[in-house]
């Protein structure tokens, strides 16, 4: 039977989740969602996930939609979601996972690799994040939680673009690519948006992507000013006359962001047991600062693509489709919390073959 897939909808306070979700559960769209919505209090939920007393209430909608909030493990809402489902006494074919607005959305992640039941039943699809355009840039200034959650996303909108100056959207837009380049951004008005761009987007299905998203190398982070050619998307940097392969450090007006990303790139192939040995000792020591990692990789001795990602201490990788015409070449990208960027680029330079 087909895993089901799972949707974590993340936002700071006021980012427009629940508008989203309003308009998830009341559109006709057809589709079976059962929707989650997480009351985790106020306690620190890194350690504890989510443990609170378990009390549940399912509504169904009219569309097809169920409704179910929660205050207690969502391990054991999810299996008593499938124990319902499986009894014929609901139906979905999809779940979707709101959580508070001042949670870091790791826990919920870990969820789907850490319980066995759960890990059978569904997939964890994607983190989209909501940022709110208007109160975002003091958010991500004032509270780590905004940062962690824009560090796990997928998929990020930027709610309320009309409240603010175009200006003012760019400049967070900017902002937000620096500190995840792998999650493309789109702006939303009052919570409408295609199911298409919230639901199946294979952010966290190894194999379904045999590249990294599109978005995820566009941003070379160095200033542009003698490059000499247009740095529209789809660009070669072969005339730049500058290594691409380390992003640089940039400024947001006056504040450096606790959650920061780089790239990894290298036309050298790894050798397998150095890499290996190293992920384990740098996810030992740095894991929970780890948010989330993915790369394709170039091994020596493979003819396949080996496609890598992670969260925190958990990491997968996969074999991917074989090297075609294009160029054999490693992307990783990082994204974590004061994270050693030389260090890691340094031990990562060691591992190659």
């Amino acid at each position: 039977m087909a895993l089901i897939p799972v949707t974590i909808l993340t936002g700071f306070l006021g980012s427009g989740k629940t508008t989203l979700l309003k308009h998830i559960l009341t559109e006709e769209h057809g589709k079976k969602i059962a929707v989650i919505e997480n009351e985790f209090g106020e306690e620190n939920i890194d350690n504890d996930i989510l443990v609170q007393d378990n009390q549940e209430n399912i509504v169904q909608m009219s569309n097809g939609c169920i409704c179910c909030t929660i205050r207690g493990d969502l391990v054991d809402a999810l299996n008593e979601l499938w124990e319902q489902r499986k009894d014929k006494k609901i139906s979905f074919d999809r779940v979707v996972i709101e959580t508070t607005g001042v949670a870091n959305p790791g826990p919920v992640a870990q969820t789907f690799f850490m319980d066995d039941d759960v890990a059978d039943h569904y997939v964890l699809d994607a983190v989209v994040t909501l940022v709110d355009a208007k109160h975002g840039q003091q958010q991500l200034n004032e509270h780590e939680e905004a940062q962690r959650q824009v560090g796990f996303a997928d998929q990020i909108f930027i709610t309320k673009t009309d409240l603010v100056a175009p200006a003012e959207v760019d400049a967070l837009r900017n902002r937000l690519m620096h500190m995840n380049p792998r999650a493309p951004i789109a702006g939303i008005s009052k919570g409408v948006v295609p199911l298409n761009a919230v639901l199946d987007l294979k952010g966290f299905n190894l194999n379904a992507k045999l590249d990294i998203d599109p978005h995820f190398l566009e941003q070379d982070d160095h200033n542009h000013e003698h490059c000499g050619h247009d740095h529209s998307h789809d660009h070669d940097h072969s005339t730049c006359g500058h290594d691409h392969s380390h992003d640089h450090h940039h400024g947001h007006a006056g504040h450096t962001d606790r959650i920061q990303s780089f790239v990894f790139r290298s036309d050298k192939p790894f050798d397998h047991k150095k890499l290996e040995d190293f992920l384990g000792g740098i996810l030992e020591v740095f894991g929970e600062k780890m948010l989330r990692y993915k790369g394709v990789l170039y091994v020596k001795g493979s003819a396949r693509k080996v496609v890598f990602q992670g969260v925190h201490q958990m990491m997968g990788s996969d074999l991917a489709g074989p090297w075609g015409a294009e160029p054999k070449q490693t992307r990783m990208v990082f994204i974590g919390i004061d994270l050693p960027k030389d260090t890691l680029l340094a031990g990562l330079e060691g591992c190659l073959a």
